[in-house]
């Protein structure tokens, strides 16, 4: 995630931020520049300007509820943003655990969008495209008439994604994280893994390339919930490091897929903040010839995939020795071998393609 600059005092601001803590001034994000601009209030009905070009506009519709901090234009007719639009169903809003985690979940989504944005890929609503278009259904756990709680299981189907409002909260996503050996579940990685299933649809199925996909990840026809039940009841094959990002990932190759999408976006989004800190490695230990790492190319824009996976186990090791530095596990326990680096290059070339 690159670095913002208050457009009224110039004071670093970053994607959360609804306000600047050096001028005070309140900030929302454009959606034509998907930037920071301070606002000031045209009056009292709810229009702000902003400071940069006077330019009119409100606050999300759910700014209150959710603390969005996106804008809408004042004289159109949309009430949400352009990242809210996408949601078709969230928790009441009487319960204040759910608006909590509403909130989480809205950062990780804005997150998310803002990636899309910079790849230069469109994603449509479903109220903009009825068949191509994605959505999100965000929802609580029921608790049945006999006491029991049926938790909602997240996952993707025709452009839905469902996600489970307990993901929001830190101690039940850690239990389910345990209880379901996925050491690295986290909101926004849920987030990119369920809208792989989506991409994939869009750009593999619709885009003609299921033949090269089952070239790259296998034949995806194979039973799938037989394949979700063997991988529950025996956990991966031995030596699945050599061939898949995850222990979940060999499950099926839909779900190969889902967890490359996610980490090729967790790649891409960790270079492009590495640049925006202008960071500057020169590995020692090395041979006299070889070359530091200088991260000043746009990790977002970048066509050629082998400059990305030349950058990545740089920055991953220096990180890693850092987070060893303060008795910390490794930030990234991963070694990205050939077959695994073969399908993150396929999905890096399906989003290249993609870009309007």
């Amino acid at each position: 995630m690159r670095l913002f600059a208050c457009d009224a005092c110039a004071n670093v601001v970053h994607y959360e931020n609804s306000a600047c803590l050096a001028c005070g001034h309140r900030l929302g994000f454009r959606p034509d520049t998907d930037g920071p601009t301070a606002l000031v209030p045209e009056g009292d009905g709810g229009v702000w300007l902003s400071r940069h070009d006077g330019s009119r506009w409100r606050a999300c519709g759910n700014a209150e509820p959710f603390g969005c901090n996106r804008l809408v234009a004042a004289d159109g007719t949309d009430v949400l943003c352009d990242v809210c639009r996408h949601h078709r169903t969230i928790p009441p809003l009487d319960d204040v655990e759910a608006i909590e985690g509403m909130r989480r979940i809205g950062i990780a989504e804005r997150h998310l969008f803002h990636s899309f944005r910079r790849w230069g890929v469109r994603c449509p609503t479903k109220a903009e495209d009825p068949v191509a278009g994605l959505a999100f259904d965000l929802l609580a756990d029921v608790d049945a008439p006999n006491g029991d709680t049926r938790p909602v299981l997240t996952g993707h189907a025709d452009g839905i994604v469902t996600l489970a409002a307990a993901e929001a909260d830190d101690a039940e996503r850690e239990a389910r994280r345990t209880r379901l050996g996925e050491p690295y579940r986290t909101l926004l990685g849920h987030l990119r893994h369920e809208t792989g299933h989506y991409w994939w649809d869009r750009l593999v199925r619709d885009g003609g390339r299921i033949d090269a996909f089952r070239d790259v990840f296998g034949d995806e026809t194979a039973d799938y919930g037989a394949a979700l039940h063997r991988h529950y009841e025996n956990g991966p094959p031995i030596g699945w490091q050599d061939a898949f990002v995850s222990a979940y990932a060999s499950s099926h190759p839909w779900e190969d897929f889902a967890e490359t999408w996610a980490h090729h976006m967790h790649m891409v989004d960790a270079l492009d903040t590495a640049s925006a800190f202008g960071i500057s490695l020169s590995p020692r230990g090395r041979a006299a010839d070889s070359h530091g790492l200088d991260v000043d190319f746009d990790a977002y824009r970048e066509a050629d995939f082998a400059t990305l996976a030349t950058a990545w186990p740089r920055l991953t090791v220096a990180v890693n020795a850092v987070n060893r530095s303060l008795g910390q596990a490794d930030f990234y326990p991963f070694v990205v071998t050939p077959k695994i680096e073969a399908k993150l290059a396929f999905v890096h070339h399906l989003v290249v393609s993609a870009r309007t």
